[in-house]
């Protein structure tokens, strides 16, 4: 490849001076055919020498025609169609060809869009990677809306691009500059456009309720056409680089943090691109401020809805996690409500629950309400089975009990003992006892209890151990069936069978 002063030189020493071709090229370095393309000439032979045909000659026109319909087409493609036709040169004769006579890409102009002050803003997201939180792995993304006039800017950074996250992001962002433009431009994001036919479009319910609620007119761009919101892809990019790279955080608060810092201190305090006055952003964003529709009174509701029901266990699970819910209310048709921070599980205009949002996997959210009313649900229960087990072990158990009714005696404390009389020392001992009590008028637990410690020191058995369990109510309020020992006896008492002697080996 040669320069242009070279190929001017070539040009001026044939053309005006009148060299030859092989003294141009011994002069100036180069091959004898670099000089013939710099002169744009086929060939240079003697007079009445004859000139060569080339393989290709009869194909041009047709290759023309096609570069004319296709201009991308590639060479390997034309190969394939002009072999068939009879071409037997190579392929590099035809690249050398295509190249000359392909047809320029025509480049796109596009017109500078102006806008005026309150009248557009634009919206898209922002991939920003991923972030670890706990043993979960999130999507980072920003959430970026910008003004087209005064280019002023808001954005956060969410763990998804939800439809509640895409509308919550607009809601802050009205509030946070201030007004609401009269048509916010969008790409065509499912949250945005769930089905376009031409310029047939079926816009997201949701974001037509928001569209409603703030009164203005949702606009998506045309397909493939990126450049229309390049406002909100060029400010995408400024914050990538500008504010994203190389910037460390601890959290994903804090994170926002730095960028509302970041956006105040930098972004609004920069020169509006392209105005001829020289505003700031900030100051251009308070000359539209009048001009941006008002807010209404109240804010959209942007939480997510969801039907939700348990399973056997007072958990529902959203997200990856479990929260936990009443123990009365297992298997019940209810209304989970997602905020950004936190979940409510409603039953009509009832609240049950509410619990702070967990954006780990796997983890579970408990209210200590909740576990304590399963656990003294459970031990109610229990207690009721602890009196009719004494009553069906022990046949003067009845006859204490109701006595202790009778004078008042709270009975979950004295079945509570009895129970662990009955497993320590056996129903025959218990029952004895309690009708020994029962003789002697000691109507209490404590007096069974003494009546049996006496019988065991009299035989001088050891003392029982008590069993220690530990204070969470899943584990010590937990019943364990025990199952018969009687297989295991069996086994143990079948005879082992009899070893035959070794044969002696030859």
């Amino acid at each position: 490849m040669i320069t242009a002063e070279q190929r001017v030189r070539i040009r001026h020493l044939f053309f005006a001076e009148h060299w030859r071709v092989g003294t141009i090229a011994s002069e100036l370095g180069v091959h004898p055919d670099t000089v013939r393309r710099a002169i744009e000439v086929e060939s240079f032979g003697p007079p009445g020498s004859p000139t060569r045909p080339s393989s290709l000659e009869k194909f041009k026109d047709f290759i023309v025609q096609i570069l004319e319909r296709h201009p991308r087409l590639r060479s390997t493609r034309l190969y394939d169609m002009i072999r068939p036709r009879g071409y037997e040169g190579s392929i590099y004769q035809l690249r050398r060809y295509v190249r000359r006579v392909r047809p320029a890409a025509q480049r796109e102009a596009y017109l500078r869009l102006q806008t005026m002050p309150g009248e557009q803003a634009q919206a898209d997201w922002g991939h920003f990677g991923k972030i670890r939180i706990g043993n979960a792995t999130r999507n980072l993304s920003c959430f970026v809306l910008v003004l087209s006039w005064s280019r002023a800017m808001y954005a956060r950074f969410t763990l998804d691009q939800t439809l509640e996250s895409f509308l919550r992001g607009h809601v802050e962002a009205f509030h946070a500059l201030g007004g609401v433009a009269r048509s916010v431009l969008y790409d065509n994001l499912k949250s945005v456009v769930l089905e376009r036919i031409g310029d047939h479009i079926r816009f997201h319910p949701r974001l037509l309720d928001l569209a409603g609620h703030y009164h203005f007119a949702p606009k998506p761009c045309a397909p493939y056409r990126g450049n229309e919101k390049g406002r909100v892809e060029r400010t995408i990019q400024f914050l990538r680089h500008g504010f994203f790279a190389a910037r460390s955080f601890s959290s994903l608060p804090d994170l926002n943090a730095q960028l509302a810092s970041w956006i105040a201190t930098t972004a609004h305090a920069r020169k509006v691109p392209g105005d001829p006055e020289g505003r700031l952003v900030s100051e251009a964003l308070e000359e539209e401020r009048p001009r941006l529709l008002p807010l209404p009174e109240h804010c959209f509701e942007c939480d997510l809805l969801r039907l939700a029901r348990s399973g056997k266990t007072p958990y529902i699970r959203f997200d990856g996690n479990d929260y936990s819910i009443p123990h009365d209310q297992v298997g019940k048709p209810l209304t989970l409500i997602a905020s950004e921070t936190l979940i409510r599980i409603v039953d009509g205009p009832t609240e049950l629950a509410r619990h702070a949002r967990s954006y780990d996997r796997g983890t579970i959210v408990e209210d200590a309400s909740h576990l304590a009313a399963l656990a003294r649900e459970k031990r109610r229960a229990h207690e009721l089975r602890g009196r009719d087990r004494l009553r069906s072990r022990c046949k003067n158990a009845d006859r204490l009990l109701d006595a202790l009714a009778l004078r008042g005696e709270p009975l979950s404390a004295h079945s509570a003992r009895l129970l662990k009389l009955l497993d320590r020392y056996g129903a025959s001992e218990l029952d004895a006892a309690l009708a020994e009590a029962l003789s002697r008028g000691a109507i209490s637990a404590a007096s069974v209890a003494h009546i049996l410690d006496a019988r065991a020191r009299s035989r001088n058995t050891p003392p029982p151990l008590d069993v220690v369990l530990p204070d969470d109510p899943r584990v010590r309020d937990l019943r364990v069936q025990p199952h018969p020992l009687s297989a295991y006896d069996e086994l143990c008492s079948q005879p082992e069978p009899e070893e035959k002697p070794h044969e002696p080996t030859d």
